[in-house]
């Protein structure tokens, strides 16, 4: 096949956040949710992975239950359960909880972008 680029698993991210991103964080790349791979220091690009399971920073304060639709707080750059209203710029519908976290977790475990995501207009 001629026009085969690739797998799609991951992509070559730009960071222009004005910080470095440290590998493992969450990416927000349009309106889906990536993970970083490597570090990727502010105008340098890196890979982030757009696909998969990952342990994933949670705002505490609420449970997640498995299986949720959970939404991407772009502030805290974390995620909380779908019950919560989202803020302009949160992503909502990209991702799924693949197990249960309970209300003082910080994380919590995530299959990235099984949705097709919005971002929350203002």
């Amino acid at each position: 096949m001629k026009n085969y680029i690739q797998a799609g698993s991951s992509l070559l991210f730009v960071n222009a956040t004005g910080a470095t991103i440290a590998s493992g964080s969450p990416v927000v790349v349009g309106s889906q949710i990536g993970v970083a791979a490597v570090d990727i220091a502010d105008g340098e690009s890196g890979t982030v992975q757009m696909c998969d399971v990952f342990s994933l920073p949670k705002s505490a304060g609420s449970a997640i239950v498995q299986g949720d639709a959970v939404i991407f707080d772009v502030a805290a750059s974390a995620f909380v359960p779908s019950s919560e209203a989202p803020a302009e710029g949160d992503i909502v519908g990209a991702c799924t909880a693949w197990e249960a976290a309970e209300s003082a977790a910080t994380s919590v475990v995530v299959k990235i972008n099984t949705g097709v995501g919005t971002v929350t207009p203002a």
